[in-house]
């Protein structure tokens, strides 16, 4: 039977992906099925996207109650559940507002363009220059993929836009000898999700974040995979004591429906105007009313407190696996969010993984990423460690 799907897929669908040889049909909690009946722990949930776990009945109620009043007017109007998502956004963020879209791809190119309005308009013309970091992912559109530190992504899209230079993550050095009177921001992930789970030393956003200050510079922060309580706070830069000025949301936000969010401060907020901004779908009733019960889900206090907690019991468990299994070199995470680095190839450890019920997924060829759900029980992170144990001892035995 799955056979027969991805046969069909693979001759009408373009080929992008390098997707794995399941399809999926059903999902609940923190399990999805296959088309055979087989039963997985997903432990990526959809690329920290399904933070509350699959068809979350609340969520699934709110948009199907939404459905039968108002779809779609288009942002020529306004429509509440956008104002009160809205709200609920810039009450619990540093923000005063909010400019919403459909990806983390769209929100980000919504950030670059805001970052350069302002700065024209405060320093005029010569100031527009985006310092990003290698190894970042801030997206696949033309202008992410230029604020994107990975060549491999690049590969055939030449030329890129200008205006975006990279220096090293984690290196103060460098990006203070990157700053000069072209430069209107810095762009980065607090920590790098695509480049492998990396997290920055203790006192390093806080010394990006003087150096903007010092140089009147804007902090773009992408929280596209590491806020809405991935780390065990609602956005992840809390755990580092800064706040950004401008800030990109998206993949969790609305629990698997499409929806992004670009945060700002009034100021800079401000540069935006009637005419300069604009997405079609941004804010759709149906998808903000899922995504106004995801966020006052995901930022009560005590289920933060518990995302925390299960990120310190599931860190454990990865520690103990490191300790008996040579071939993992370095556990490196927050809250629950994962990487095992790997002294081997980790692409048949993920196979070796879905034979035996559990997703994850390897990302830079050797770090196997786990993002589960936030909503992991104990018992089910016994489950998945175990299975994990047992998949490496397969392949590195």
């Amino acid at each position: 039977m799955s056979n027969n799907w991805m046969e069909r897929a693979d001759k009408v669908i373009m080929h992008t992906y390098g997707r794995q040889p399941l399809v999926l049909v059903k999902g609940e909690g923190c399990r999805v099925w296959d088309d055979t009946g087989k039963e997985y722990l997903d432990c990526l949930a959809g690329l920290a996207v399904v933070n509350l776990g699959h068809a979350h009945p609340e969520i699934a109620k709110a948009a199907a109650a939404q459905l039968t009043r108002l779809v779609h007017v288009s942002n020529i109007y306004y429509t509440t559940p956008m104002v009160e998502l809205a709200e609920a956004l810039v009450q619990l963020s540093f923000a005063d507002r909010v400019f919403f879209a459909n990806s983390g791809a769209e929100v980000n190119e919504g950030a670059i363009k805001l970052v350069r309005r302002y700065s024209r308009e405060r320093y005029g013309e010569g100031r527009h220059r985006i310092i990003c970091m290698e190894n970042s992912f801030h997206g696949r559109t033309l202008g992410a993929l230029s604020a994107t530190g990975q060549s491999k992504f690049w590969q055939g899209f030449d030329p890129l836009l200008p205006g975006f230079s990279f220096v090293p993550f984690n290196d103060l050095e460098a990006l203070a000898n990157a700053l000069d009177d072209t430069v209107c921001a810095v762009m980065l992930e607090p920590i790098q999700g695509e480049g492998g789970v990396c997290l920055p030393s203790p006192d390093y956003l806080q010394g990006v974040r003087q150096l903007c200050n010092d140089k009147g510079l804007l902090l773009i922060l992408d929280e596209i995979q590491t806020g809405l309580g991935r780390t065990g706070k609602l956005f992840s830069h809390e755990n580092f004591g800064i706040t950004p000025d401008v800030m990109t949301l998206a993949k969790a936000l609305a629990n698997g429906l499409p929806m992004g969010a670009l945060l700002a401060t009034e100021e800079v907020a401000s540069a935006f105007v009637p005419g300069t901004h604009a997405s079609t779908f941004g804010a759709g009733p149906v998808v903000a009313a899922a995504a106004k019960t995801a966020f006052s889900l995901l930022s009560a206090p005590e289920f933060l407190a518990g995302v925390r907690e299960r990120g310190t019991y599931l860190y454990q468990g990865l520690s103990a696996l490191q300790v008996e299994l040579p071939v993992i070199k370095e556990v490196r995470g927050l809250g629950l969010m994962w990487g095992l680095e790997l002294t081997q190839e980790g692409t048949p450890v993920v196979a070796a993984c879905r034979e035996r019920g559990l997703l994850v997924n390897c990302t830079q060829g050797n770090v196997i990423r786990l993002l589960p759900p936030l909503v992991i029980t104990g018992q089910e992170l016994d489950a998945a460690l175990g299975t994990l144990r047992d998949a490496l001892k397969a392949v590195f035995p």
